[in-house]
């Protein structure tokens, strides 16, 4: 385990979701969002499936008309019946009061329920709409993420807060003023909450903008002032590289600091790609700080002019794409099969040192060099692959390894 894995998180509460603990000494939390049309039951289900299946571990969906709330409880359902048991969060804006009253079986089926201050009601009904969405939250005792955005932010606050900084001696920057009011947002609508009933046990916080910076200083001002668990996420975080890098940028500045709980990332999938790359980018965040283990990574040379073969790329993609596909298994056969691993070298300038750090390590024959792969199994040579099937070896070298090694111990 890394030293970032064993430094001292926030202090939080903890908060049960379903059967997933957020907060407290609980390992961070990856979640996702799915962009199908909840009332589209089949479309849904499917993509908390796939959600589910690439790793997240709480999965949120719209519902913003009484046909998308009717459905909640039959993608519950039909979940239950594939034997999925993942937590499923309804994101409401506007009309959450009148959708949970009048569907009072999709307020049971939703594992938490998350508020927008800003727009859950305007002027004299935003306190009373914000009311109604907590009365049932009591009522069934579910956890609520409050959760602000730069986008939306509660306008009445904003104003009154810009007339305090003009009163000041020595105003602050807009900017600064305008992290205040959603961290005032935030916390304030928490602090309601609690007024009315809700367990501090039951409330997550979240203050989302879409500026790296920003996001830290927002993040690191809430951490300070409240120990509700934190979720983090930069919003509309962008397509492709652009989101990755941002998003990452951003979250681990601050979860290395200790700060956040429960994260997403909020990419843009590019047009027909898979909506599970949020999950993957979230997994393989958390897995490189050294924050949790979801699968095998495996350690690959950028290559270089002594690599002119794209082989050991492909051998590469071959071995991540194997042991991702496997987990699923190998948590239930295997456990501990996710702290593996594994080096695909190009050549042998670095190829047989970094093969040795690993647990398995292969390094290819670069240009010129003898067509063979020596392998490296805990640090000592164990066998050299040589051929056209080296990449079928080596996953069953890795396969006999996971088996081997990763036994369950018996109850």
């Amino acid at each position: 385990m890394s030293e970032a894995a064993t430094r001292a998180r926030r202090a939080s509460r903890q908060v049960v979701i379903g059967k997933i603990k957020v907060g407290g000494d609980a390992p961070v939390v990856v979640q996702s969002m799915t962009n199908t049309d909840t009332a589209d039951i089949a479309g849904t289900t499917k993509q908390v499936a796939d959600l589910w299946r690439a790793g997240s571990e709480m999965v949120r969906v719209t519902v913003n008309n009484p046909e998308s709330a009717a459905a909640v409880p039959r993608i519950v359902e039909k979940l239950a019946m594939m034997g999925i048991d993942v937590p499923i969060i309804g994101d409401f804006h506007y009309n959450g009061h009148q959708l949970l009253a009048a569907e009072p079986a999709c307020a049971a089926a939703l594992a938490k329920y998350r508020i927008n201050p800003g727009n859950v009601g305007f002027g004299k009904k935003r306190d009373s709409q914000f009311g109604a969405i907590i009365e049932k939250a009591i009522e069934y005792d579910k956890p609520v993420r409050i959760g602000v955005n730069w986008g939306s932010l509660d306008q009445a606050l904003a104003a009154e807060l810009m007339d305090e900084n003009h009163a000041r001696a020595e105003p602050w920057e807009a900017s600064r003023v305008l992290r205040e009011a959603l961290v005032r947002s935030a916390i304030d609508s928490a602090e309601r909450a609690v007024e009315m009933g809700l367990a501090r046990e039951r409330i997550i916080l979240s203050a989302k903008v879409s500026g790296v910076q920003e996001l830290i200083a927002v993040y690191r001002d809430l951490a300070l002032r409240c120990d509700f668990p934190l979720h983090l996420g930069l919003t509309e975080a962008g397509m492709g590289s652009k989101g990755i890098v941002a998003s990452a940028a951003a979250l681990a500045v601050l979860m290395q600091e200790g700060i956040g709980d429960t994260i997403r990332i909020s990419l843009t999938p590019e047009p027909g790609a898979s909506r599970t790359q949020e999950v993957i980018v979230a997994q393989e965040l958390l897995q490189t700080m050294g924050l949790r283990a979801f699968t095998p990574l495996v350690t690959a040379c950028p290559g270089c002019g002594r690599t002119t073969s794209e082989f050991f790329q492909e051998l590469a993609k071959t071995v991540q794409e194997h042991v991702r596909a496997k987990m699923p298994e190998w948590k239930i056969t295997n456990p501990g099969a996710e702290n593996l691993s594994l080096a695909v070298m190009g050549c042998v300038v670095n190829g047989p040192g970094e093969s040795r750090h690993a647990d398995i390590g292969i390094s290819l024959p670069g240009t010129g060099e003898a067509p063979s792969a020596p392998v490296f199994i805990d640090g000592e040579k164990a066998m050299t692959l040589r051929g056209e099937n080296i990449a079928q070896e080596f996953v069953a070298v890795i396969d006999d390894y996971v088996a081997r090694r990763y036994v369950p111990r018996p109850d």
